[in-house]
Formats: structure tokens, sequence, C-alpha cells
């Protein structure tokens, strides 16, 4: 799980300060305010770790990534290319982790793991990307187990020098300098061949892949139904992002029990995700089945509310199809995973997009083979009826407390500002920006103080 991140000089964004991420991360802001950026930051990151090019310090993306950022100019702050892209990130390790180091048998515990990188153009070569440094720090709760730092040499394009806090590399006769390392991240292979004890930079390396490959993406825009679906048997990874793998997804967990809460009763995946659309009071029933097994073929069919008869999903509201692939990401991604969304909320009605945020409730608390999934929500949002449930329940659960945090992008100052939005214990905002979701009140005494003067002219001209 992703415990903080910060990011400077990326897109929109100077610097969105330090962004303390929770269970449930939520980012509100108009539109072109720059919200958007910080998942496409973490998924360009996830881009460059898949990436086969080993050398490349970024992957922007190309025509089918999750994103595509374009070449340095496009994705830094003014297009001004002597800044630097700086940012840095904690996340928490699945299990304890120790470190041995071979020389002095000492032993390094760590739960959690801080990361930092600067990037920027290279001196001598303005049309490359250039990693100036990158730091891992090991650290046991808040205290900094140790910690190593990868920077370019002065002088240099191309080798680097490694210092280390709190642990001392044994270097071996006749140490040359390293040579840039693999991405954004990664210690270069040579390391252990210099070092009589740096082998755990390759786990570090390890770990970092860890994450960003639990990491999933679903875009605002969901693909369109289909009336017939074929499966080859094949898992999905994950429901794809635009959501053209949900069936694939729900077919390939049917066995899978999940319960909404910790040691809570368990279901069927299918019937969960039936139980949490019919919740949203979007249907009554919900079922994939086999029509042709020779062909592989399933169809999806649905019962709406006030309704007996079966229906093709193509045949109910856009709304259904376009928050069914959030449901089943939700709920199919595997223990551990952090999931990004753009407006899960699209295409819903209002009471919908107040159901769908006790669905986050749900996923964030869920369980399965008698453990907790640990799910990780990063969700950009417009929904005033998603964040109205959510401080309604930030009341009544107690449990809650530090499982939501929300942020609002504030493009009324220069540069922007990313900031935190205070949530008491009874829920209240307390520092939520004047008129976000419109002047509701101002509209209520216009409207009635309009009507009332209106209807003082009719009533003057019936006398």
């Amino acid at each position: 799980m992703l415990n903080h991140l910060r990011i400077q000089n990326f897109k929109g964004w100077q610097d969105t300060g330090n962004i303390q991420l929770s269970p449930l991360t939520l980012f509100f802001g108009s539109n072109s305010s720059g919200k958007s950026s910080i998942g496409q930051f973490l998924m360009m990151l996830k881009q460059t770790i898949d990436s086969s090019d080993r050398k490349a310090t970024f992957y922007p993306g190309a025509k089918n990534s999750a994103v595509q950022l374009g070449s340095f100019k496009d994705m830094v702050f003014h297009h001004d290319t002597t800044r630097k892209i700086a940012f840095e990130y904690s996340w928490s390790l699945q299990k304890k982790n120790n470190i041995i180091d071979p020389v002095s048998k000492h032993i390094y515990e760590g739960d959690n793991i801080l990361f930092s990188a600067e990037t920027g153009l290279a001196e001598k070569d303005k049309n490359n990307l250039s990693l100036n440094n990158f730091s891992y720090s090991l650290c046991y709760g808040d205290k900094k187990e140790l910690a190593i730092t990868l920077s370019k040499k002065a002088d240099s394009n191309s080798l680097y020098e490694i210092n280390c806090e709190n642990y001392d590399l044994a270097g071996k006769k006749g140490r040359p300098w390293l040579h840039a390392p693999g991405k954004f991240y990664a210690f270069p292979d040579e390391v252990v061949n210099h070092y009589k004890n740096a082998d755990f930079m390759q786990d570090l390396n390890l770990y970092h892949e860890q994450l960003f490959r639990s990491m999933f993406y679903l875009g605002p825009l969901r693909t369109k139904t289909e009336r017939l679906y074929t499966w080859g048997r094949i898992e999905p990874e994950s429901v794809g992002y635009d959501g053209q793998n949900a069936i694939a997804a729900i077919l390939s967990a049917k066995e899978r029990r999940i319960n909404y809460k910790y040691r809570s009763p368990t279901r069927l995946f299918q019937t969960v995700i039936m139980e949490e659309l019919k919740k949203m009071g979007l249907i009554e029933d919900f079922d994939v089945k086999e029509i042709s097994s020779q062909r592989q073929e399933y169809e999806v069919k649905i019962r709406t509310r006030g309704s007996s008869d079966w229906v093709d999903l193509p045949d109910v509201g856009f709304g259904i199809s376009q928050v069914l692939p959030v449901l089943v990401q939700c709920f199919y991604a595997p223990p551990g995973s952090i999931i990004l969304m753009e407006q899960p909320e699209i295409h819903l009605h209002p009471s919908a997009q107040s159901a769908l945020a006790d669905v986050m409730i749900d996923v964030i608390n869920s369980g399965e083979n008698g453990n907790p999934r640990n799910i990780q929500l990063i969700i950009e949002t417009h929904s005033e009826h998603f964040l109205r449930r959510l401080q309604r329940r930030i009341v009544e659960d107690d449990s809650l407390n530090g499982k939501i945090s929300a942020y609002f992008a504030d493009i009324t100052r220069s540069p922007a500002v990313l900031e935190k939005l205070q949530i008491d214990l009874f829920g209240n905002i307390i520092n939520w920006p004047k008129n976000f979701f419109g002047d509701i009140v101002g509209d209520v005494f216009a409207h009635d103080k309009t009507a009332l003067e209106k209807q003082i002219k009719i009533n003057e001209k019936g006398s």
C-alpha cells in the first residue's frame, strides 16, 4: 500500500506537496485542474517498470498504453526543460523484511520503503532524459534503518556513485565507477560485482517492481457492451484500462469467495457483483450464462427492478455497463492491490453514485480466504453524492477513521495547490472550497425570491 506521494515539476504541478494516502483516497477538482495528472504519473512509472526497454528512464507510453505523455518537454512543468522532475513515495511491505550484512552480520529490519528520484535532460545531450539520482530508505515504522543513494558523478552523463547511510559497503579491489542504472529505480547489475555486500540492492529493485505490478488502472470511459462474449478460459490480469475484460474476469473468478468484512460470511464472486449492483438500485438479478461450450460463448443476462423479464446487457441503461467493470476490478484484483480509477460514477444517477461510495467501503473492508484483502483505492471523481455518502459513513462508523482521505486541486492559486480536505469526526469538511459543487443555498434563495416576485406581479395584475 502506498503511504505517501509527492511530485514536483510534472505537468500542471510545480509541487503537489506531501499527499498522505489512505486505503480510500479521493481527488476532487474542476476540469483541467491537474487531479488526473497524479494517477497518470503513477501509471507512467508502472509502464516504465513493465517496459522491455531497460535503458529508458521513463516510458511515457504509446498508442495502446494506459497513458501517453509525450516528450519530457510535454510533461515538465510549464514546458521548461531546465527544470527537473522530482518525486518521492513510500509504501508498506507485505511482510517484514530483514537485510543481513554478510560482512558485519548486522541485521536491518524494515516494514516500509521510502523512495525518491530526480530526472532531467542530460547536461551534454539535451535530447536525452537522464536520471540524476535516486535513493532508497529501509524503515521500520518511523525509524530509518539504512539509506542508499545512487547519484550521477560530477561532470559525467554516464557514470554514477553510491553512498550509504548506516550501512558500510565493502568494495572490491579496483572498483570502477558504476554505469547508468536501468530505468528510474533499478541499481545496475554490475553493483553486486563491485561490492561484497550489495546483494540486497537487487532485492530493493524487486520490491519496487512488486509495488507497481500490484497497481491497476481503470479509465473514465469503459468499453461498449456486447451480446455475446468469448472466453478461452484464460484468466486476465485485470479488467483492462477500459473494462474490456470484465466478463472474462467474472468467469475466471467464479470459484472465488469474498466477504464484505473480515470474518463475515463469504459469497461467490458473481454473487458479490450481483449484490453490489442490487444495493445500488440498478438491477434485481444478474447472471453470466454459457450458451455454446464448443465456441466458448457466454451471454450476460440482467433482470431490472420491477420486471420479471431477463434482458441482455446492451439492453439496459448505459450506467450499468459503465459501472460493471468498476465493481469487477475492485473485487477481482488480488490482495494487496492498488487500484487507480477515474470517475467510477460516470453515467450513474445521483442515488447510485451515493451507493457506489458504500461499495468502495465494502472493497477496502473486504476479505478472502480468511484474510483481509488490503485493497487500496485511489479515485478521481466529480461526484458530490459520492462524497456526501462518505461523510455520512464517517459519522456512523468509527472504524473508518483514518481509512479515508480527500484532496482538492485548487487552481485559483498560482501555482496550483493540492489541499487536503479536513474531515472532522462528525464528517464535516472544514475547509471545503466555496461553491465547488455549485451554490445550492444561493440557487434555492434566488429561486424562492424570484418566484415570490413573480407571484406578487401576478397578484397585482389580477387585482
